[in-house]
């Protein structure tokens, strides 16, 4: 297997001769002599088999994988029944791309249109589109959504996650959107600075609950507002929350969004993921990328095809209210699949547990000297003072198998708690920290009482020393 070409030389040779040629340099006859390449490329030599998983494990052996994990923050640790990865991986779901011709694509296209309803019943919305690459992704093109002639100015709670933040900037940049961002007050969306900010030309109000803290919003109360406005409220939830809290659908958005990672999609070291999307019917024909709507073919069976498509990758992209061409297929099958698997008693079980332990590990933490930053209820993440340096002693923690709570600052952590950790895991955190306190203290100056709001512009850095 020293070669990746799978056809022989008389294969090749017979192939030529099919269409007319003798060599390959007849391929080339209408290049120019002084354009080709006559001299070897210099690369090594192909590999056995043998050989590149030898390498590839190799390689693979750099990473960090974590035994304990205490992080959020856009990407969860959760549990994947066997069953999931059991039916995905089957040879027929895995498509290359998107089922154009409906009368050979019924299975794919059954399992978007799952997935489609599951969705709307999750979010409590009216129409839901085949997914699109992320959770990032599909809070700015329903940002786009939102827009028209007369209100091109989109505001973005500061509370949302600032990579989200960071791919909604580059959207409004290439469009030439208005983009402001609405101030926090106390870890929440402040309502009254919107009230002071929106006008005739704002489209919609973007919020995350829960948001980039973990605190829950006064959704209901910010939909109102938005409304009376005659603006647009778009919701970034976490799709596992929702078996618990009001859907968006409930509360008055008219366009949810999220990170679709948690339903049965491994860390994976940031991808692939899953952006969701889901509207109210009014703007069903605005969503972008894929639909697949069900039917009945020429004997009156039940069959599906792909439907309102406005197909804006074969006009003009200055004139597009989107570029989305294709959908994440494969990882939205995989959540359609978790949501079968867990069923709507499972997914709320996940969720109380993820609240139970949360609580508990915030719990254990000021045992120990750590300081819950904010007084709102939370849902699985929550941040919190650090006695010492946040930075070293995440460090310190990665040494010991810990992927601690992301340093939002230098005397901040934003920690995450899921149905994987376990009671007795959190203690043995605890007892970790405590073990460690004294060191990291000896190598940092005392953290100061918490008077400043966490620095935004150090939310989004991770710790580049550890891996997930």
């Amino acid at each position: 297997m020293g070669s990746y070409i799978p056809n022989t030389a008389s294969e090749r040779q017979q192939m030529l001769e099919a269409i007319g040629m003798t060599s390959f340099d007849d391929l080339y006859a209408d290049i120019p002599e002084e354009l080709r390449c006559r001299k070897p490329l210099s690369l090594p030599s192909g590999l056995s088999e043998l050989e590149v998983l030898q390498k590839a494990t190799e390689i693979s052996e750099k990473n960090t994988r974590f035994a304990h994990i205490f992080r959020g923050a856009g990407s969860y640790h959760h549990y994947i029944p066997s069953i999931v990865k059991q039916v995905t991986s089957k040879e027929e779901f895995v498509t290359a791309y998107t089922p154009y011709q409906a009368e050979i694509s019924q299975g794919i296209l059954q399992s978007i249109f799952e997935y489609q309803t599951m969705i709307c019943e999750l979010t409590g919305m009216d129409v839901s589109n085949a997914s699109v690459y992320d959770g990032a992704t599909a809070a700015a093109e329903a940002l786009a959504m939102c827009r028209d002639r007369r209100r091109k100015t989109v505001v973005v709670s500061g509370t949302v996650d600032p990579k989200i933040q960071s791919v909604i900037k580059t959207y409004c940049f290439g469009s030439g959107a208005d983009l402001k961002i609405l101030p926090e007050k106390d870890g929440q969306t402040d309502l009254a600075a919107w009230e002071a900010m929106n006008g005739p030309e704002t489209a919609c109000l973007l919020i995350q609950s829960p948001n980039y803290y973990g605190i829950m919003e006064d959704c209901r109360k910010i939909a109102e507002s938005v409304h009376a406005a005659g603006a647009k409220l778009v919701a970034y939830c976490n799709p596992i929350s929702l078996a618990l809290l009001e859907t968006p659908g409930e509360f008055g958005a008219d366009i949810a969004v999220g990170e679709g990672q948690p339903l049965g999609l491994p860390m994976a070291f940031g991808g692939p993921y899953l952006g969701f999307m889901a509207s109210t019917k009014d703007l069903m024909r605005k969503l972008p990328g894929r639909i697949v709507g069900q039917t009945a073919d020429a004997e009156g069976s039940r069959a599906f095809v792909l439907t309102l498509q406005a197909r804006e990758q074969h006009i003009r992209r200055e004139k597009a209210g989107s570029n989305i061409c294709s959908n994440e297929a494969l990882c939205a099958m995989t959540a359609a699949v978790y949501l079968s698997a867990m069923g709507s008693r499972g997914l709320k079980n996940v969720a109380d547990t993820c609240v139970t332990n949360a609580h508990f590990l915030l719990s254990e933490l000021e045992k120990i000297g750590f300081q819950r930053r904010y007084n709102h209820e939370f849902f699985h993440e929550f941040v919190t003072s650090c006695p010492c340096d946040a930075e070293l002693l995440s460090r310190s923690l990665a040494k010991h198998g810990y992927l601690s709570g992301l340093p939002i600052g230098k005397w901040e952590m934003l920690w995450c708690a899921t149905e994987m950790n376990t009671e007795e895991e959190i203690r043995s955190l605890s007892r970790m920290i405590l073990s460690i306190l004294s060191e990291v203290k000896e190598q940092t100056e005392v953290a100061p009482e918490m008077e400043h709001d966490p620095d935004p512009a150090s939310m989004s850095r991770e710790d580049e020393e550890v891996q997930v």
